[in-house]
């Protein structure tokens, strides 16, 4: 016999695995928030989640949205459209295009937004460039919000 171990989250969709805490979650809402983030439409200024799981950033990375840099080198030049690297090993000279509002299979807008300034050294895997959703190279979805749960008139949070 062959055990293998499991990760946690393996056990959930990627949507499911976003949400924090899902263990003290009732499945009714878990489910409920699984399916709001798959309708999320990205923001023009979205943040970084305050409270998350740590997946966020391999969420980003798969989805493929941000540009990421392949090779080590320094930016010569970082315009809306594109950006520009010269590798530290041969001097090549790469230039990387961004992809500018298209518009995507769900009507959204896909665009990218250089996050390198001109005369940076950058590292291999280093973030160049952030998506519609990413912010730092990680899963942004929406704006952090500040709320308080708290008893009114002998109601509760069950109430609503």
């Amino acid at each position: 016999v062959h055990l293998r171990s499991i990760f946690p989250f393996q056990y959930f969709s990627i949507g499911a695995s976003l949400i924090p805490f899902i263990e003290h979650n009732d499945a009714n809402r878990a489910l409920m928030s699984s399916n709001m983030q798959r309708q999320a439409v990205p923001l023009s200024r979205s943040e970084k989640c305050i409270v998350g799981t740590g997946l966020e950033r391999q969420v980003a990375l798969d989805s493929g949205v941000p540009a990421i840099a392949d090779h080590e080198g320094k930016i010569i030049s970082a315009d809306t459209d594109k950006i520009k690297i010269i590798f530290s090993g041969n001097g090549d000279t790469l230039s990387i295009p961004l992809v500018m509002y298209q518009r995507s299979n769900k009507n959204t807008c896909m665009h990218q937004t250089p996050r390198v300034p001109r005369g940076k050294c950058i590292k291999k895997g280093q973030i160049l460039a952030d998506g519609a959703a990413t912010v730092g190279g990680e899963l942004a979805l929406g704006k952090n919000v500040l709320v308080a749960y708290m008893p009114w008139e002998g109601y509760n949070f069950e109430d609503a």
